[in-house]
């Protein structure tokens, strides 16, 4: 079953609402929020059991408690990260006077992130470098996750007027993807200026 939906009718934001995050136990929130560190910062695959666990500060039998397995644990990283993200986009397009709005502002947390210390790319296509078969469960929450993201920027175009707003979410999401690659290997100021200069070309497709 697929992490992502599609969006609901909100009652302030006519064009998306989200649904909540539910609360964890605090030692497995320990251990996911270590993953989060270290799986982003390092690696997956590099990252064993028994470092989380020793970087966590809580037991084996704790451990396997809540996930069982390494590949549990990994699973639940990418959901959060993809939660996180909704969670981001909601209160974003809840503050938004209007999708135009709503899209600046996602444009302006790119550019904060991409220029962020320790940022290390997008954690979507890190994990998808990382586990090449299309049909592995990490690859099928990345492309839930990135359809997902295109839905939202597909929805808020729409509303926009936008004549072709899948077209447009289609080119946000891949000038998004060479702001976040191109601002890791390259400059981060160069790539979000170019991010923006483009986002702002879809926009302008509005009034054409």
């Amino acid at each position: 079953m697929p992490i992502v939906e599609t969006i609901p009718i909100g009652q302030r934001a006519p064009w998306a609402a989200f649904p909540r995050e539910t609360s964890v136990a605090p030692a497995k929130r320990r251990i996911l929020e270590t993953a989060n560190r270290l799986f982003y910062d390092e690696g997956i695959r590099s990252v064993g059991i028994d470092r989380l666990i020793s970087e966590s500060g809580v037991t084996k039998a704790t451990f396997y408690k809540h996930y069982g397995s390494k590949d549990r644990l990994i699973i639940e990283y990418i959901t959060q990260r993809h939660d996180y993200v909704r969670a981001r986009f909601e209160g974003i397009i809840e503050q938004a006077e209007t999708p135009a709005a709503g899209i600046r502002s996602i444009v302006s947390g790119v550019v904060v992130e991409v220029n962020s210390p320790g940022f290390r790319g997008c954690p979507f296509l890190n994990a998808a470098t990382e586990f090449p078969d299309p049909r592995h469960p990490v690859r099928v929450i990345v492309a839930d996750h990135r359809e997902w993201y295109a839905e939202v920027l597909t929805t808020l175009l729409r509303a926009l007027g936008h004549p072709l707003p899948g077209d447009g979410a289609d080119e946000f999401v891949l000038a998004r993807d060479g702001a976040m690659a191109g601002g890791y290997a390259s400059d981060p100021i160069a790539a979000t200026t170019a991010f923006t200069r483009l986002s702002e070309r879809i926009l302008a497709d509005v009034s054409r």
